[in-house]
């Protein structure tokens, strides 16, 4: 019963959890170069498929009333040079051919539709067809990444001069991660890429930076305290910031995956090819800000020459400490500290500095402090009684 109580005081954020996100980063770093590996060697053995607006041709959709068969349609399109042509029959009601633009026919165009028509028992009118020349689909290719790449760029722009540089590598590390796996993941089911699709990927992103900025900005707060930075090192602080922030970004992911679940379940063809590259983007933007860009942060941070000095010392004093060769743990802090002062890393208090450096005469009441005044008017008090 304690334990439900504490998981739902977490949920809630009324308790911050205590997991050792980097430590065992090692394990995430694992754990993601296995689905990104999984989902590049699906895009380099197999192709994406890709709608007609990226391919160009000609799609056809018409009502089955005839209950033609696939070769009957095969048999028809063969005749006009489109033996090549995709033909399905969906539901068993409907007739979709997926070909080359009709444009290359010309004056046969319309005789292929009427022949086309007749054979299925409908009128030529009832046939609805879409024609994307190539030109077409290679300009709304060609704008879809020239927009990655510009966001891409401003992405690291900011977070560069809003952080720092390292921190924007972070970024950019999980950014990637994304767009791989929810590619990947449209590889590997088959999934259909459209126009939509690359909305919802724009959208992905700018999610999953919003969940790193929030981090990162944690990250920059709790790396400003002196005592904080001496005491846990900067993986330390980066898993503390990681833990305040985990449940906020947690539930801040369900809020956003229940109504694209529904979308994903319900809604049209359209929607659906929008809600899962969303669902799948946003799981993923929620793990990588957690898991890949805050250890990648970390790890980066930790090869400054100043941090790896730190590091090493504090590794000795506590083998020392262990043993029974060192300082108290508070002095230990203490001189962690003032080397991360030296360094440039952090800056200590002034106020505090300069009360603690105070001479015991002064903070005590010494000499100019009236104190000593006090002591000879007591001696002359006792002396007259």
């Amino acid at each position: 019963m304690s334990s439900a109580r504490h998981f739902i005081d977490v949920f809630r954020g009324y308790r911050v959890p205590h997991l050792a996100i980097i430590p065992n980063r090692r394990r995430w770093f694992i754990t993601s170069g296995v689905l990104v590996a999984i989902c590049l060697l699906s895009l380099f053995t197999k192709e994406l498929t890709l709608s007609l607006e990226f391919e160009g041709g000609a799609l056809l959709k018409y009502p089955n009333q005839s209950g033609v068969a696939v070769g009957d349609v095969q048999g028809t399109l063969a005749k006009y040079g489109r033996g090549d042509a995709e033909v399905q029959i969906v539901d068993g009601t409907d007739v979709s051919i997926r070909t080359s633009s009709l444009t290359d026919l010309g004056d046969r165009r319309t005789p292929l539709l009427s022949e086309l028509a007749q054979q299925a028992g409908i009128q030529t009118d009832e046939i609805n067809t879409t024609d994307v020349g190539p030109t077409w689909g290679k300009q709304i290719s060609s704008k879809a990444l020239q927009g990655l790449v510009i966001f891409l760029v401003l992405v690291s722009l900011y977070i560069a001069f809003r952080f720092e540089w390292k921190m924007a590598i972070a970024a950019m590390v999980a950014l990637f991660h994304d767009i791989i796996i929810t590619i990947g993941v449209y590889s590997l089911t088959g999934r259909e890429v459209t126009p939509a699709t690359v909305i919802a990927l724009l959208t992905i992103l700018g999610y999953s930076l919003y969940d790193t900025v929030v981090i990162f900005d944690k990250v920059q707060e709790n790396t400003a305290s002196t005592s904080l930075v001496a005491r846990e090192s900067y993986a330390g602080v980066v898993n503390m910031s990681l833990n305040q922030t985990l449940m906020r970004s947690v539930n801040t992911s369900l809020v956003v995956l229940l109504p694209i679940l529904s979308l994903l379940l319900f809604g049209g063809d359209t929607l659906k090819n929008f809600a899962f590259a969303l669902f799948v983007g946003v799981a993923s933007g929620t793990f990588s800000s957690v898991f890949v860009a805050a250890p990648v942060l970390v790890t980066l941070k930790e090869r400054e020459p100043k941090y790896r000095a730190l590091r090493e010392r504090r590794k000795a004093k506590a083998a020392a400490e262990k043993a029974g060769k060192a300082p108290a743990r508070g002095e230990m802090d203490e001189d962690v500290a003032r080397e991360l002062e030296a360094a440039g890393v952090i800056k200590r208090q002034a106020a505090a500095a300069s009360s603690s450096s105070e001479p015991k005469e002064k903070q005590q009441g010494g000499r100019g402090s009236g104190g000593s005044k006090n002591k000879k008017k007591s001696a002359k008090q006792r002396r007259r009684r």
